[in-house]
């Protein structure tokens, strides 16, 4: 039923009928009537952050591993443009938020007014798409619309901004529309191209499932279907780092993450297979290498639910979109009916082809009982956590890759990471998204110590919160993935690629009123990540490590996947170049 009420209250009912149950803001003077909203009703909890940037990668975690909307809630001018960070990586990494900006009087627009900023033009090239709302009546159709572009198709960021005196004015509230069928040309794929797809999978020597975090975004039934056609079918899978957890690292036909930093066996399978069939990924350019030399021998697929993503970067011979969960069940099921064919003779050379490379160890690295090799570390970080109710978030930088290279996700939506953009200072804030989520689970944000600095305040959000987000900080006091680039294609000029002044961690663990702890000897590792565990609130873990470790494989920038680079500790008979072997 339609209700007269202001635009303050439409916002407040708006994200109780969409089902929101937490926001994450900052006020500002733009938006105090909708936080005077706020104050007057107990359904929707509001985190107040330190930083709007913060605010953003908290509704991203929430939404990473939860499926639903972040909802964020920030004001005017400065308010706005801090989240224009969250907003990109959001944007490029396909999370749907819902970001409710404040903006000045509909009648100062314009005048450069006090904390004005044109957030609509600023925000558009960062958002699936934005509004300004000059009209009450029109405010509640809006924001029902937002949640339903935030989350269709390939999901994303939008942008609601609400003059102040939208707010304060009233208007007619409208509840959400019932929701309208499903489109059938997004669901319903020809069938032809599901036939000519299964067709080529029966006969295919060397196929590869090639996965992306549209798995993940289609919901749990694609992963279990993608789990289903692998293991029925015998595909080995690979990932990126935004579809880690859709297969299981656990499963039989798991190859581990593909690309710059991705695994031996991975990369080579992806060259050599001739059947590649990619499920919600787009090509990015730290997976695909040399484009022109990309899986050269291959028929390529793609199934899509955005079609601006198909040949946008590679060309494929058999474009499908749609919803990859509705395509893979129709995969599925038409591979069924026809008797579950494979080509079983080829598929086991294939298999002894790749079981060859897995052989080679790519992982492998030089311990050392002196210190704390971070690949080491990730190791225990594994071994101590694995088979809890675990989520990890990432910083960015070296931390991340191994991370990603070390810690296994036997299921979807454990893993929040920035992936297109590469955000640092994404991890902290989205460690505390996660757990407002899931507040009974163990959440490890892994960082880097220049990485995690970036956003630090919001350990202020965790302690005020009571969240016991665990922040695991492998420090080597260097700016690690640029240290590497400079000591690996810039002739070790380290230009400004360490930290002069770090804080000492333990001591800004008291500062912020939580628990904190460094460790240095190996001996101490497990010990020392026990108690982080164990301790039931925010806990910060100083894990001083090599300060000149390397993150390997690496495929170097504008090179194809089969020329890696691999720590000299592989087991390879390769030519060793400077602490590293080139295949």
């Amino acid at each position: 039923m339609s209700r007269e009420m202001t635009g303050a209250r439409m916002v407040v009912e708006a994200l109780r009928d969409q089902g929101v149950d937490t926001v994450f803001g900052y006020p500002g003077g733009a938006v105090l009537p909708i936080y005077d909203e706020i104050f007057q009703q107990n359904d929707i909890t509001h985190v107040l952050v330190r930083h709007e940037q913060g605010a953003v990668h908290m509704a991203e975690g929430y939404a990473r591993s939860t499926g639903k909307p972040g909802v964020v809630l920030v004001t005017s001018g400065p308010g706005a443009t801090n989240a224009v960070t969250g907003l990109t990586d959001a944007l490029l990494d396909s999370i749907p938020l819902v970001v409710l900006s404040g903006q000045v009087p509909t009648f100062l627009i314009g005048t450069d007014g006090f904390q004005e900023a044109d957030t609509v033009g600023i925000t558009r090239p960062c958002t699936k798409h934005n509004w300004l709302v000059k009209d009450t009546d029109k405010l509640a159709d809006t924001l029902h619309r937002a949640f339903d572009v935030a989350t269709s198709g390939r999901p994303g960021p939008v942008l609601v901004d609400i003059p102040k005196d939208v707010q304060f004015a009233s208007g007619t509230y409208q509840p959400p529309k019932a929701a309208a069928p499903r489109n059938p040309r997004r669901d319903a794929v020809a069938s032809d191209a599901v036939l000519q797809l299964v067709e080529l999978l029966e006969k295919a020597e060397r196929p590869i499932l090639y996965t992306g975090g549209g798995v993940i975004n289609a919901g749990p039934e694609a992963s279990r279907l993608l789990r289903e056609l692998a293991d029925g079918a015998g595909i080995p899978v690979t990932s990126t780092l935004m579809g880690l957890g859709a297969y299981p690292a656990s499963g039989k036909n798991w190859l581990g993450m593909l690309g710059m930093h991705g695994l031996y066996e991975a990369n080579l399978a992806m060259h050599g297979c001739d059947l590649m069939i990619n499920l919600g990924a787009r090509f990015d350019d730290r997976i695909t290498g040399r484009v022109a030399d990309f899986s050269p021998g291959s028929i390529k697929a793609h199934v899509d639910v955005d079609p601006s993503s198909i040949n946008k970067v590679i060309h494929v011979d058999l474009p499908i979109v749609g919803d990859v969960g509705a395509v893979l069940r129709q995969i599925v099921d038409l591979w069924s009916s026809r008797g579950r064919q494979t080509n079983r003779a080829a598929l086991g050379k294939w298999w002894e082809q790749i079981e060859g490379w897995k052989a080679k160890n790519c992982l492998n690295f030089r311990n050392s009982d002196q210190i704390i090799k971070p690949q080491h570390a990730m190791q225990r970080l594994e071994a101590l956590t694995k088979g809890r109710d675990r989520y990890i978030t990432t910083e960015v930088g070296q931390h991340q890759m191994w991370a990603a290279q070390y810690l296994g996700f036997d299921e979807p939506n454990r893993w929040m990471t920035s992936g297109g953009l590469g955000t640092m200072g994404y991890g902290l804030p989205a460690s505390i998204g996660v757990q407002m989520a899931h507040p009974e689970a163990l959440v490890i944000n892994v960082a880097g110590d220049a990485s995690w600095l970036m956003n630090m305040q919001e350990m202020g959000t965790a302690i005020q919160f009571r969240l016991p987000v665990k922040q695991f900080i492998l420090n080597n006091e260097r700016l690690g993935m640029v240290r590497q680039w400079q000591q690996l294609l810039h002739g070790e000029r380290y230009s400004q690629s360490w930290s002069d002044s770090l804080p000492d961690f333990v001591k800004l663990a008291e500062a912020f009123g939580c628990k904190g702890a460094q460790v240095k000897d190996p001996k101490d590792l497990d010990d020392a990540i026990q108690q982080m565990i164990d301790y039931d609130g925010p806990f910060i873990l100083d894990v001083l490590i090599e300060k000149h470790e390397n993150c390997f494989p690496m495929i170097p920038s504008g090179k194809p996947h089969n020329e890696m680079l691999l720590g000299e500790a592989a087991e390879l008979g390769v030519i060793e170049t400077g602490g590293a072997v080139l295949v």
